[in-house]
């Protein structure tokens, strides 16, 4: 019996895997980096603009919901599209959408522009998680898909503290040029190293819409929506949570985002893993995780040194949930993957829209700083719920081979 060497086309495809997940994951990065920077300069934008606390949540929101719109609408109507020419033109997007934040004039330009902004981030985001996944072997989806949205956690230990130093020394506007930067450099990554593959012969608008038609889709969407608006509850506040609650000075900030992101690698590795041995049994162990670490934090957050401890822990702890949720979207709608990937970041954006308005709510009721992540608990648990029926009605119905 003769034995066949493995062809070169094959070695070459196993050799392009690494930079090829490395130019998704730097999209990851300059997406990570405009996301969760504002959160750090929440003080210094609402003294640029003018303006108050909860008005600088709504920029958040705006951002978060131009991820919720542009998820969808992106996906579908590039289904026909090669995915590598897709992620290129997503990319390209974000970078000049970023740009005109520059130079936004006022408050309600800024509305605007940050709303421009997110349009592109679910869309590529999903689009890379199904490239990624392609590129590997089944076995594997969960690691790569980690990998790609490792972009977004080290964003959080480089990106958005060195950005958060720049705008809190040099002014806070320089964010928009620095997130510029990377979405170029990240765009010609991609157009050199993700292999190209054409459409699918049958990709259509109409197949891609599909997904919207599968009940189990949309209580994966709903874990991420209930689930993990407490992360982003915790998070929006954070500079004032650390300023006003530990006592924290404003120029250690970039420490505290840095701990937070470490914590959010982990976790997103970590979570990756777990997911590929057993995708509902992550979910279902991360989100009670995730409701005790908000809870210890919130007491925590009465002192620096415990403050610093927890920052790390929540960090690690709500990113291990990214990896499982994505992993379901592509099982629950095999057929329609560009779509259900996208539709997660839409899901999360909604989390994130939804912890920073519950956030301002219990804030400007006086409840102090600390209550947003006691919302989140709440928030976690009920999300335990959601996963607690999308599991029973998979027993009942396995999912779509």
């Amino acid at each position: 019996m003769t034995t066949t060497a493995p062809s070169k086309t094959s070695q070459t495809s196993s050799r392009r895997v690494a930079p090829a997940i490395f130019a998704l994951a730097m999209g990851g990065f300059a997406i990570g980096t405009t996301e969760f920077t504002m959160m750090g300069l929440l003080k210094e934008i609402e003294r640029g603009l003018n303006i108050s606390s909860p008005e600088a949540g709504n920029l958040i929101s705006a951002y978060a919901l131009g991820v919720v719109v542009g998820a969808p609408v992106f996906a579908a109507l590039g289904a026909r599209l090669p995915r590598k020419h897709l992620a290129l033109g997503l990319m390209l997007f974000l970078s000049i959408a970023n740009l005109t934040s520059l130079i936004a004039p006022d408050y309600g330009t800024m509305v605007i522009t940050r709303f421009a902004s997110g349009l592109p981030h679910g869309a590529f985001f999903g689009i890379a998680a199904v490239i990624a996944a392609s590129l590997v072997a089944p076995t594997k989806r969960g690691w790569a898909i980690s990998m790609v949205m490792g972009g977004l956690t080290v964003s959080n230990v480089i990106g958005v503290p060195a950005a958060t130093w720049l705008g809190q020394t040099f002014g806070w506007r320089l964010l928009f040029v620095v997130v510029g930067i990377i979405g170029l450099a990240t765009s010609l990554l991609i157009w050199k190293f993700v292999p190209f593959k054409p459409a699918h012969p049958e990709a259509s608008i109409r197949r891609e819409l599909g997904a919207l038609k599968r009940i189990q889709v949309w209580l994966a969407l709903l874990i991420g929506v209930i689930g993990f608006g407490g992360f982003f509850a915790t998070y929006t506040y954070i500079s004032h949570t650390m300023t006003s609650v530990a006592g924290i000075p404003e120029a250690l900030i970039p420490v505290v985002v840095a701990l937070y992101g470490l914590g959010m690698v982990a976790g997103n590795i970590l979570g990756g893993r777990i997911a590929d041995k057993s995708v509902m049994g992550t979910i279902y162990r991360v989100l009670p995780l995730i409701a005790l670490a908000l809870v210890a934090y919130a007491v925590a957050a009465h002192w620096a040194w415990s403050a610093f401890i927890m920052v790390f822990i929540v960090g690690g702890i709500g990113s291990m949930l990214i990896p499982p949720l994505q992993t379901r979207l592509l099982d629950a709608s095999p057929d329609a993957p560009s779509l259900a990937s996208s539709l997660n970041h839409s899901a999360l954006n909604i989390a994130n829209a939804l912890g920073a308005f519950l956030g301002g709510v219990v804030i400007a009721w006086g409840w102090g700083y600390v209550a947003p992540a006691l919302v989140g608990a709440v928030l976690a648990l009920l999300g335990l719920g959601v996963a607690g029926i999308s599991g029973w009605l998979e027993r009942k119905k396995p999912l779509v081979a």
